[in-house]
């Protein structure tokens, strides 16, 4: 991992973190497009629109061309809700990353630098159900960083704080769609406590899926 350095955020480095934050979660978008496609209710509305028109029509041109229109809808839908997820997010924590994070209590916000550019970036700030732990956040690395440890540092650094402050563990919550994401955080020793799925009404029809997991810091041991 040479040439990087992790530090806390600065004013300067508004900007690099937002558009990281923006790329990362916008990668989310083909992966969040098949989960879609493959549940039921989505399967049984593209099945029932091809049948209704093959009977009515007589003809395989009208169901298909109507089955794609229909897919690239579904596909600008998931855009919309990472759009606005990223929006509401962009106008909120990481719009105020210094009040946020670095005024408030038992909080804070690293940025990983490499030859003068943020290519990573990880938050930390009290869990509102677990008092007794910290909860991981914003935790996302450059594309063309990626495989060089950043990750694996930025992760080192949370429970090293969270540790230091006399916190018992870590907390986070990732998607079923952020596999890489689940990958990481189990070869650093987390481990899945609970799986959920989210609150709003469409993602509870799409199965939309959250992991909750835990490192307990004060037993945890250093992974490579």
């Amino acid at each position: 991992m040479a040439n990087i350095q992790i530090r806390k955020y600065q004013d300067d480095d508004r900007e690099s973190v937002k558009e990281i934050f923006t790329l990362g979660m916008s990668e989310h978008v083909p992966s969040s497009f098949t989960h879609v496609l493959k549940q039921p209710p989505t399967q049984m509305l593209l099945m029932s629109i091809f049948c209704a028109l093959m009977a009515s029509s007589k003809s395989f041109l009208l169901p298909i061309l109507a089955l794609t229109l229909c897919l690239a809808g579904v596909r600008q839908w998931v855009v919309y809700i990472f759009n606005r997820y990223i929006d509401t997010c962009l106008k909120k924590d990481l719009n105020n990353v210094k009040e946020t994070y670095l005024e408030t209590k038992d909080s804070c916000f690293w940025v990983a630098e490499s030859d003068g550019r943020v290519v990573g970036t990880v938050a930390c700030l009290p869990a509102e159900n677990s008092p007794e732990c910290l909860e991981l956040k914003r935790m996302a690395v450059r594309r063309s960083h990626r495989g060089m440890g950043i990750a694996k540092a930025l992760c080192r650094t949370v429970a090293d704080f969270t540790r230091d402050r006399g916190f018992s563990a870590v907390i986070l919550q990732t998607s079923v769609v952020q596999t890489d994401a689940q990958k990481l955080y189990e070869h650093m020793g987390y481990k899945k406590i609970r799986e959920f799925v989210a609150p709003e009404r469409l993602a509870k029809i799409m199965n939309f899926t959250l992991f909750e997991y835990r490192l307990d810091v004060q037993k945890a041991g250093k992974s490579d």
